[in-house]
């Protein structure tokens, strides 16, 4: 299984969210992990795309991590409402289905 830093690496993924300091490298790491991990439970493993990981799942890993950074704990003060990601867009093409 390749590594998820072999995906998107951890510059790649600092770029994306604008973030300078490497203090929080480890967290960013964790939470590519966690990403890849939710795209394959709906998509199966991207180790078997043989021409490599389609960009739309690399983008829903994107904007997955970045959503976590940014809302790290699980409720928020105040009114709550579900945002709209697009993540379930861009894996919809790609998710296992049964019949």
């Amino acid at each position: 299984m390749a590594d998820t830093v072999d995906i998107i690496t951890l510059a790649d993924m600092r770029e994306y969210m604008r973030v300078d300091s490497h203090d929080d490298d480890a967290q960013i790491v964790a939470m590519l992990d966690a990403a890849r991990g939710v795209v394959e439970g709906w998509c199966g493993p991207l180790d078997d795309f043989a021409d490599g990981v389609p960009a739309a799942l690399v983008q829903a890993m994107k904007m997955l991590v970045a959503h976590l950074y940014e809302n790290r704990e699980a409720t928020v003060a105040g009114d709550v409402a579900e945002a709209p990601l697009g993540f379930f867009h861009l894996i919809d093409p790609y998710r296992l289905r049964e019949c």
